[in-house]
């Protein structure tokens, strides 16, 4: 074929042309030679000499595809009702085939001739531009859809849209529709591929045609339907037909809609089903909850997520109920096993409910965030005046399971069991409480040995770390340490008698403890004793060992911490007794004589006669001593049990505290907390300006608590307090422009 340009009589061109046109329109055969041929002819039209026949063939096309989609609609349109879908779909399917065909047949017109006469955006929309745009030319593949638009769908949508309609309203109700489903969604989809070659706005046509109305017939439909089954269902059975009639719709719109419209259509459900009814679904939360009843809130949950702010009254019925099955499994709780019962009765219930929000709310993080606030609420509250207070037990309950008395527990289950404690650990506000208390339990089991495994005791120091951070836990660790070094001191003491060629009559081993890291005083009772020469001569050779590698340092004698073994031979049986270091004193005075008088033991051991009494009841209730009278008096004689007798040959004395001892303690225990508290406000209180040099009250205040909160919840009266007390000592200053507001002093 020859490209250059040449005379060409149009009418013949023309003639062979629209017999292909037509053929193709029609999807009848075409030979791939009179194919070829045809895109030749296109060609020489556009090209042709002396003057290009393009315009001329771009009419005749125009003309004949209008000519075309009229028969076609003249067809449809007489068709009944019950077949208009099927023809109408079969003649689009062969239209839309043919149209884009006929758009590559005629490809060098369109981008030879239309394309390059066709304004850009820019033109369009800043040019000086005198021609309507309007007029413009299409592409032929646009032109075809256009016409079969203008000429075709316009003038039958009423009767399309209202049978598509009836369809889909059929399908909704079981019923046979006219049409099989695919030729129901071909035609809606006709709607939007007849704007393919748009570059926007392509569902402009299927919106305005169709959409609009399935959308207010949707609505109509479903208005009615629910106000039929609320007076039919209960409120648990409607919400289970909801969710399937969603779920229905839902695959109805990918059955028969296009992608955009999915969306819309389940929302218009969700309004008339859901939304519109929203007083009476509120009105169920309480009673669902109350009862606990999965199925029925997880549905709730389903339908009401998709509403702003819908579930707030369904979270604030989780949380209150959560709260108050929290205070009712630690209500009334006594016993010496309280710390176990408090503790693992609010695992048990955090475990229920945490897998119910798991499996009702999907993990939801409002009914997450529902669940903590409710267990806060119920770690924090104050049960009673008497009930101590969560902190104090939470660390009771670490000490009952690190102790040597655990029974029947491997140390894995046991670790298990505190990896657990530090889920309730951390709703704690006060965590420095339960520092405090934890330390003086550990500090107990670490000075008398009873640990049960010092892995496990380190294990749960680390879990503190990892919830509170290294600062928490610091002075723990260095507890930890100084037990480690008073076993290397114990060792060099012992080279330390060798080497002077000193001997002790007993075996001695000592605990040197750092007085800022132990939460120790140095008396727990306030009496002081008279140390017999078995026990002074260690500690004389001790402080001299000590003193040489250590200049400077004091020590000071903790006795009412210390204990020894006793080994027995006054009977028949040998016994090795552990006892505190006051019931060593005494027992060591029957070393010559077998009886003594109480005035003689008090003048012994220099005890008070209140405090002897104290510390002789115990060895008297286990029968190693024995009296002659009934009431204590000092010319009661005191006397070795010589046939005393015991099951176990290793046992131990332990000194019982008395209630208001163990009062005295815990109420010691929290004033250390309050002046510990009031040191880290005003550390906080200078850290803040000193970064800030200059801050108002009420934002200082914020950031004190902001800083505090991971340690424990200040109460802003205390903040004031400490601030006065930073102005006192000079830290910070008034600002003289603003009397609220605070200047950091260099």
């Amino acid at each position: 074929m020859s490209l250059k340009p040449k005379e060409v009589n149009f009418d013949v061109t023309w003639k062979k042309l629209s017999i292909t046109i037509k053929n193709v329109l029609q999807m009848d055969p075409v030979r791939h030679d009179v194919w070829t041929e045809c895109f030749s002819d296109v060609y020489s039209l556009c090209v042709a000499f002396p003057e290009s026949l393009a315009e001329k063939l771009y009419d005749e096309v125009k003309q004949l595809l209008s000519d075309h989609v009229a028969n076609l609609y003249n067809q449809v349109s007489a068709a009944g009702e019950e077949s208009i879908l099927i023809i109408y779909h079969t003649h689009w399917m062969q239209f839309n085939k043919g149209a884009k065909y006929l758009d590559s047949l005629f490809s060098y017109l369109n981008v030879q001739h239309i394309q390059k006469q066709r304004f850009s955006e820019a033109d369009q929309k800043y040019g000086h531009i005198t021609m309507d745009i309007n007029e413009q030319h299409m592409e032929i593949g646009e032109l075809a859809f256009e016409i079969w638009k203008e000429e075709f769908i316009k003038l039958l949508k009423e009767r399309l849209v209202l049978v598509l309609l009836s369809c889909i309203k059929a399908d909704r109700l079981n019923k046979g529709l006219v049409a099989p489903v695919h030729i129901v969604k071909g035609v809606i989809l006709s709607f939007v591929e007849v704007c393919n070659f748009k570059k926007k706005n392509t569902y402009v046509l299927y919106e305005s045609v169709f959409e609009e109305l399935l959308l207010q017939q949707t609505a109509e439909f479903y208005r009615g339907e629910s106000i039929a089954l609320l007076q039919e269902l209960t409120p648990s059975q409607y919400m289970t037909r909801v969710i399937a009639r969603k779920e229905e719709e839902k695959m109805r719109c990918a059955k028969f809609l296009p992608p955009s419209c999915h969306v819309k259509l389940e929302k218009k459900v969700h309004v008339e089903l859901v939304e519109k009814h929203m007083t009476m679904l509120h009105g169920e939360c309480g009673k669902l909850v109350a009862g606990e009843r999965v199925e029925d809130l997880a549905n709730m949950y389903v339908l009401l997520k998709p509403i702003k702010d819908a579930l707030k009254p369904l979270v604030s019925c989780i949380q209150e109920h959560i709260k108050q099955q929290g205070l009712q499994a630690v209500h009334q709780l006594s016993g010496e096993n309280m710390a176990t019962q408090f503790v693992e009765n609010l695992l048990a219930v955090h475990a229920k409910y945490s897998g119910l929000v798991a499996e009702m709310f999907n993990r939801d993080h409002q009914f997450q965030e529902a669940l903590h606030r409710a267990f806060e609420s119920v770690v924090n509250s104050k049960m009673s005046r008497n009930f101590p207070k969560s902190p104090e037990i939470i660390a009771k309950y670490c000490d009952t399971l690190l102790k040597k008395s655990t029974k029947g527990l491997s140390e894995g289950e046991v670790d298990d069991k505190l990896t657990h404690c530090i889920t309730i650990f951390k709703y704690v506000e006060d965590k420095d409480v339960f520092q405090k208390f934890y330390s003086r339990h550990l500090a107990k089991r670490l000075i008398h040995q009873q640990s049960v495994s010092m892995d496990l005791e380190e294990s749960m120091i680390n879990k503190l770390k990892s919830a509170c951070g290294y600062e928490f836990t610091s002075k723990l660790h260095r507890m930890f340490t100084d037990m480690t070094l008073s076993e290397s001191q114990n060792q060099k003491f012992s080279e330390f008698l060798k080497d002077n060629k000193l001997s002790l009559d007993t075996n001695f081993a000592i605990n040197i403890l750092q007085a800022g890291a132990w939460p120790l005083g140095t008396t727990s009772l306030g009496f002081s004793m008279a140390l017999p020469l078995e026990l002074e001569k260690p500690l004389q050779y001790f402080e001299k060992f000590y003193h040489s590698s250590f200049n400077g340092r004091k020590l000071t004698w903790l006795h009412h911490l210390s204990q020894g073994e006793l080994k027995c031979c006054f009977t028949s049986r040998t016994y090795i007794i552990t006892m505190v270091s006051y019931h060593v004193v005494i027992m060591l005075l029957f070393q010559k004589t077998d009886s003594m008088k109480l005035s003689e033991l008090t003048e012994a051991t220099k005890f008070t006669s209140d405090g002897f009494s104290r510390f002789l009841q115990p060895l008297l209730d286990s029968k190693l001593l024995v009296t002659d009278s009934k009431e204590l008096t000092d010319d009661s004689v005191i006397s070795l049990n010589l046939k005393y007798s015991n099951k176990r040959f290793k046992f131990r004395i332990a000194m019982a505290q008395v209630k208001e001892q163990q009062q005295q303690e815990v109420a010691a225990a929290h004033s250390s907390v309050e002046e510990d508290r009031k040191m880290y406000l005003q550390a906080a209180i200078v850290r803040i300006m000193k970064t800030r040099k200059l801050a108002r009250h009420t934002d200082l205040v914020q950031e004190v608590i902001s800083q505090s909160k991971g340690r424990f919840a200040p109460q802003v009266p205390m903040i004031k307090k400490c601030i006065e007390l930073l102005l006192d000592k000079q830290y910070i200053e008034r600002s003289n422009s603003n009397h609220d507001e605070y200047k950091y002093v260099a």
